[in-house]
C-alpha cells in the first residue's frame, strides 16, 4: 500500500480562507494563566465570591495565553470601564 505523504502549512496564514470559514464554528478554551503560590487544596475548596488572591505576578503583564493548552501568546490584564479585559500584547 502507498504512502500519501499529507503537507501542512507552515503557518495559519497559509491555510485557505475557506478552511477557516468551515471551522470558524468549532470550539475552543482559551485560558489566562494567573500563578498564584502556595495555593492549596484547601484553599480551593474554601473559595467564594469576592474572594482576593495573592498573586506571584509583580504586575499584570506577560501573561501566558493558551488555547486548548497550547500556548498562543502573552496577554495584560486591562480595566476598561468597569470590566476587566484581557490585551494581548505578542503572539507565539
Amino acid at each position: 500500500m502507498a504512502t500519501v505523504p499529507i503537507l501542512l502549512p507552515a503557518s495559519a496564514n497559509e491555510i485557505p480562507e475557506q478552511l477557516w470559514d468551515e471551522a470558524g464554528w468549532l470550539p475552543c478554551q482559551l485560558s489566562i494563566e494567573l500563578a498564584v503560590h502556595h495555593f492549596t487544596v484547601r484553599d480551593l475548596l474554601k473559595l467564594e465570591a469576592n474572594t482576593i488572591l495573592d498573586t506571584q505576578n509583580t504586575s499584570v503583564a506577560d501573561l501566558p495565553v493558551r488555547v486548548n493548552r497550547e500556548l498562543i501568546g502573552w496577554a495584560e490584564f486591562e480595566v476598561v470601564g468597569q470590566h476587566l479585559a484581557v490585551r494581548l500584547t505578542e503572539l507565539a
